[in-house]
C-alpha cells in the first residue's frame, strides 16, 4: 500500500509516468484516475447538508455517512464516464487541455477502455448501493433524488456541457440536488430555505467549473464543445465568475438578515483576502504561456484561482456553521 500516494493524490492530480502506474497499488489507481482530489467539494456539499440537519435536531449518522458515500462515490463515477466519453469521440487527442494537467488514463495509456469501464461500474454500482438504501427509507421523493443524480452523472459530459447546459447543472447538483436533497434523505424533511442555503457553495463550485472552460475555451470553441463560456465569450465569461464570487458573499449576507443565519455565518467575510488575491487575474485574458512562478499546475489557470477561492470560502462555510450549530444548541440555551 502506497500512502504516501494515497495523500498526494487526495491533495493534487499527480503527474505520473506508466513505469510508476504499474507499480502502483489498486487504491491509488482509483484516486489518480478519478481526480480524488476535486471529490472534497462533493464532501463538503454532503457535510453541510449533514451540519444542518444536526442543526435542527433531526441528525442521524448512519444516513449522513450513506449519503457521503453516494455523493464521492457518484462524482468519482462521473469524472470515469468523462474520461472515457472524451477519449471515445477523441476529444483528449492532440495534447488536449485534459491530457495536460495530469493524467489521462486513455489518452497516457495507464488503462485501457475495459479498466476504465470496469473501475466506473464499479465505482457507481457502489454509489447506486447507497442511494437505493436510502430510497427504502425515504421513499418516492429519494427515488426521484436518485434518478436526478444518476441522470447528471451519465449525460453531464455528453450531451449537457456540449450544450451550454454544463455550467447550470453543476449549479443544480451541487446545491439542491446535493445539499437540498442531501438534508432531505437524513432527516426525511424537504426545506426550501436548505435550498436556498445551499447556494453560497454551489455558486462556488460552479466558478471552479466556469474557470475551467474559460481556460479552455480556444481548444473547446475549435473542437465544437458549446460550453457556455463558448457561448457568452471570454471577457464575458470572466465577468460572470467574478460576479458569482460575489454573489456567494451577498448571498451569506442575505440569509443572515432573514434570520435563516445568525451573524456567525459571516465569518465568511475572512475569505475576502482569498478573493481580492484572484481578482486581478479575471481582470485579464488568460496568459499564452505559464506565468513566472506560477503553481505547477499549468495550463490550469482560471480554475486554479476559483478552485483557492472556493476551497477557502468553503472552509470558512462550513466552520461558520459548526459555530452557529454550538451557539443555537448548547450556548443560547444556556443564556436564556
Amino acid at each position: 500500500m502506497n500512502f504516501s500516494m494515497w495523500g498526494k493524490a487526495l491533495q493534487v492530480i499527480p503527474r505520473i509516468s506508466k513505469e510508476e502506474w504499474d507499480h502502483l497499488d489498486v487504491i491509488s489507481k482509483w484516486l489518480i484516475s478519478t481526480r480524488a482530489a476535486v471529490l472534497i467539494m462533493t464532501f463538503i456539499s454532503g457535510a453541510i447538508a449533514g451540519i444542518l440537519a444536526f442543526r435542527d435536531g433531526h441528525f442521524n449518522l448512519w444516513y449522513f455517512l450513506l449519503l457521503e458515500i453516494g455523493l464521492v462515490l457518484s462524482h468519482a463515477t462521473n469524472n470515469l464516464f468523462n474520461d472515457y466519453t472524451d477519449y471515445i469521440k477523441g476529444v483528449d487527442q492532440d495534447n488536449y487541455y485534459r491530457s495536460q494537467y495530469g493524467p489521462q488514463p486513455l489518452v497516457h495509456g495507464l488503462m485501457n477502455k475495459r479498466q476504465i469501464l470496469t473501475y466506473a461500474l464499479v465505482t457507481g454500482l457502489s454509489a447506486l448501493a447507497a442511494g437505493l438504501v436510502l430510497v427504502m427509507i425515504h421513499g418516492t421523493l429519494a427515488l426521484v433524488l436518485l434518478l436526478a443524480g444518476i441522470f447528471f452523472v451519465l449525460f453531464y459530459t455528453f450531451p449537457l456541457k456540449y450544450i451550454a447546459l454544463g455550467e447550470i447543472a453543476v449549479l443544480i447538483v451541487w446545491g439542491p440536488l446535493m445539499i437540498g436533497g442531501g438534508y432531505f434523505v437524513i432527516t426525511g424533511n424537504w426545506d426550501w430555505n436548505v435550498v436556498l442555503a445551499s447556494l453560497p457553495y454551489a455558486l462556488g463550485v460552479t466558478t471552479v467549473i466556469f474557470g475551467k472552460h474559460v481556460d479552455k475555451y480556444d481548444v473547446d470553441k475549435a473542437k465544437r464543445i458549446h460550453t457556455l463560456p463558448v457561448l457568452l465569450g471570454e471577457k464575458a465569461s470572466r465577468f460572470v465568475i467574478v460576479n458569482m464570487f460575489m454573489l456567494q458573499y451577498l448571498s451569506v449576507i442575505y440569509l443572515t438578515l432573514t434570520g435563516f443565519f445568525t451573524p456567525v455565518l459571516l465569518v465568511v467575510l475572512l475569505a475576502l483576502p482569498s478573493f481580492f488575491k484572484v481578482l486581478p487575474m479575471f481582470r485579464a485574458p488568460r496568459p499564452v504561456e505559464k506565468p513566472t512562478d506560477f503553481p505547477d499546475v499549468w495550463p490550469n489557470y482560471f480554475v486554479a484561482a476559483a478552485f483557492v477561492h472556493n476551497r477557502r470560502f468553503g472552509m470558512l462555510f462550513l466552520l461558520g456553521l459548526v459555530l452557529e450549530t454550538v451557539l443555537r444548541l448548547y450556548i443560547m440555551p444556556l443564556i436564556s
